[in-house]
């Protein structure tokens, strides 16, 4: 099982961690593609509170292109989504 680490703005941090924020985008590029294509259902996803050590787990359920919902931060244009649930 490998860990995916990825660092969110408080207000995203909160969201997920108190529960309504069940996705998080990341940019189409070549960057994230690469990143990205390793990690499977059931891996993890830990994220990050900014830079500090305050993290949460939660295990990858899939990661799809599309269109997210804007109200948890997705731009207007197709991103990768990293849909997860609690461990």
């Amino acid at each position: 099982m490998k860990t995916l680490d990825l660092v969110l703005k408080v207000r995203w941090y909160e969201m997920i961690t108190e529960g309504p924020k069940r996705e998080e985008y990341r940019e189409k590029s070549p960057y994230w593609l690469k990143r990205l294509i390793s990690y499977n259902k059931g891996d993890i996803v830990r994220f990050r509170r900014g830079y500090t050590s305050t993290f949460r787990d939660f295990r990858i359920v899939d990661i799809t292109t599309g269109i997210g919902r804007p109200e948890w931060g997705a731009p207007s244009h197709e991103v990768y989504i990293i849909k997860f649930e609690n461990l």
